[in-house]
């Protein structure tokens, strides 16, 4: 009776509308506040390093979120079109440190990136159970996967670039010296089955004492199915190269570029001759005597066209099956045709073709229309394609006639006609 005459009185109902619609306002605006607390909490939020909080739940905090990161990018390119590439230039710059090698061959200073990826640990695996992906996540691991994956092969599978181990090369490019070999590595790399160091380690003749353990250090890592390479050309040259190369693995796949052995000799000279231009001439170091025509074999420029000399002391420890020798030549005519007799001596789908090379007019050789883990037309450096010095057509003609009979052998050894003396 009470309750019905506070209720009747007009003041006393106008009083208990608003006191409700004020109650409804407080409970909806702290169920938002709820709602929008919880959505946040799995938002990955970046933490600067310039704010970290200290102790257990900081470190529990930056575990959890980056092991869901890691979790959702593995799920989200499960299912995922092949296609994704390498990682690009700008966030391999961020992303890698660095070594420094010298190229040999070209002259440049290299620096060939190495990726560091940390693995989860049982206890992150445990609590990730408890971490459902929120759609920030998601959007966030699809950003990451065009930067952090790579093409594993030719099934075209992809895979996080932290996979994979070090393993010490399968196949080797092992000469010669401004032969070609630099652009076959390059165009080597195209291929998705093939991982290659960039720089000239130069294990074998300069840093044996390094132990094999540093050497793999060098390599890239690799998935299953992929085959690790490096070039170094001068062990063509490097008496001890051989031994020590079978005794790391007498299956180790060898690849050697060969070039006409006199245009090889100027091309080496000039190469020289760009980094001291107070050398004596090409003539001056090519003859012992000039006047009996005596040729100077010490002189290392000379000394490397001896192809057969030195194929002599490969076969001690290799069969003739297991090493290539690439025109250096057809490289340049014909780069998929040689490219194919690699893919096929590496035990390699012929995926490497004549689409993926133009010919550059300018420099006077073939160039990728698309090199490893870029979009963009790819040319060989500055150092190749040098102008050779004009040198006297009959030191050419002595040299063609020194070389000769050194070719012929060759061509017999090998069992291939290099057409150096048409």
């Amino acid at each position: 009776m009470a309750f019905s005459r506070v209720y009747s009185d007009p003041l006393s109902r106008g009083i208990f509308k608003k006191f409700v619609v004020m109650l409804c306002s407080l409970l909806t605006s702290l169920y938002l506040l709820h709602c929008l607390t919880d959505r946040c909490s799995s938002m990955p939020t970046p933490v600067k390093a310039s704010s970290q909080v200290v102790g257990f739940f900081s470190s529990e905090l930056h575990d959890l979120r980056s092991l869901r990161r890691k979790r959702l990018l593995q799920k989200w390119t499960t299912g995922s079109k092949p296609g994704l590439s390498y990682e690009s230039a700008d966030d391999a710059k961020r992303t890698s440190e660095y070594s420094r090698f010298d190229d040999a061959d070209t002259g440049q200073v290299l620096y060939e990136p190495g990726h560091q990826v940390d693995s989860d640990s049982e206890k992150n695996r445990e609590l990730s159970h408890y971490m459902p992906p929120s759609l920030g996540d998601i959007v966030y691991s699809k950003r990451l996967a065009r930067r952090f994956m790579v093409k594993t092969g030719s099934t075209g599978k992809v895979s996080p670039l932290g996979d994979g181990t070090k393993k010490l090369p399968q196949a080797m490019i092992i000469g010669v010296k401004k032969g070609g070999t630099r652009a076959l590595l390059e165009f080597l790399r195209v291929h998705p089955d093939i991982r290659a160091v960039g720089a000239e380690p130069h294990f074998f003749d300069r840093n044996y004492e390094n132990g094999l353990e540093w050497y793999r250090e060098l390599m890239p890592k690799t998935l299953e199915g992929q085959i690790t390479m490096e070039k170094t050309p001068s062990y063509f040259v490097t008496r001890e190269a051989p031994a020590r190369i079978s005794a790391m693995s007498r299956n180790t796949k060898l690849i050697v570029v060969v070039r006409d052995p006199v245009t090889r000799a100027i091309s080496d000279y000039t190469q020289t001759l760009s980094k001291k231009p107070d050398i004596p001439t090409f003539e001056s170091l090519t003859f012992k005597n000039r006047t009996t025509g005596l040729i100077d074999t010490s002189w290392s420029a000379i000394q490397i066209g001896i192809y057969a000399k030195h194929l002599d002391n490969w076969l001690q420890y290799f069969p003739m099956g297991q090493i290539l020798f690439v025109s250096g030549e057809r490289l340049i005519s014909d780069p998929a045709g040689e490219l194919g007799r690699v893919q096929d001596f590496l035990g390699l789908k012929r995926i490497i073709t004549d689409k993926h090379f133009y010919f550059n007019q300018t420099k006077g050789f073939p160039c990728l229309k698309k090199a490893e883990g870029s979009s963009k037309p790819h040319c060989l450096g500055k150092t190749k394609g040098r102008t050779h010095p004009n040198i006297h057509p009959e030191v050419v003609q002595r040299l063609r006639d020194f070389y000769r009979p050194f070719n012929m052998k060759f061509y017999q050894m090998t069992g291939q006609i290099f057409g150096w003396d048409d």
